[in-house]
């Protein structure tokens, strides 16, 4: 993507989307961080299912102490890796409450330093919890950066380097929002749906999925305006 591309790209996300957030739900930055942490290889809507009663019983990391690991278990036992998740969070739990008085860290270093916390889960809780303007690259915003040609790279920290690079400072909070959104719902990893993406003029991706009605068959008639 040529890099005048760059900032009328952002400018159409942000126009279709003035005020993006995380899909994670959440009251508080500790419940943002264990659910990003229980996010790992699982879908937002699995976490949420599970937190919405975890986290009334237990939203911060004493509670989930006191409910032992069993209790943990019980209620993520549906997520993905529930088994090594809980073991982390527990983990994590126990040094918030010994090492920052159960107050989650605003740091990398700290947060990076917490059990189960990695460079992206660490990136998501800087950026969504107190502004900061990481990139925390998934598997939605690896694909989409490198299929659209914004931040071409062969690993989540290539991409991410190149991001922070090429993002214009008055998109850098939200950019991760509204790419991560693109690549889920618009950006899919086996066919993008192109004739939906309001950026597809900017993007380097060829040839273009024409739209289901477009696709040779007669039969197929464009939706009703």
């Amino acid at each position: 993507m040529k890099t005048a591309l760059i900032e009328p790209f952002f400018a159409t996300l942000k126009a279709a989307n003035p005020m993006p957030n995380t899909e994670l739900e959440y009251t508080t930055v500790f419940e943002l961080l264990a659910a990003v942490l229980l996010s790992a290889q699982a879908t937002d809507v699995g976490v949420n299912k599970a937190t919405r009663k975890l986290f009334p019983v237990a939203g911060t990391p004493q509670a989930i102490l006191d409910l032992g690991l069993e209790g943990l278990e019980g209620y993520i036992k549906t997520i993905g890796l529930y088994r090594s998740k809980a073991r982390h969070l527990m983990a994590t739990c126990r040094i918030l409450v010994e090492q920052h008085g159960g107050v989650v860290p605003r740091t990398r270093e700290a947060l990076e330093a917490l059990p189960g916390v990695g460079r992206k889960t660490a990136n998501v809780v800087l950026n969504v919890a107190f502004g900061q303007p990481t990139m925390a690259v998934d598997t939605h915003i690896f694909r989409v950066s490198n299929r659209t040609g914004l931040a071409p790279g062969k690993n989540p920290l290539a991409v991410e380097l190149q991001l922070m690079k090429r993002v214009p400072p008055a998109y850098a909070v939200d950019s991760h929002h509204w790419l991560i959104l693109l690549g889920r719902y618009v950006c899919q990893a086996r066919k993008p749906r192109c004739w939906e993406c309001v950026v597809t003029q900017y993007c380097d991706y060829q040839p273009k999925t024409p739209a289901p009605w477009q696709e040779g068959s007669a039969s197929k008639v464009p939706p009703p305006q």
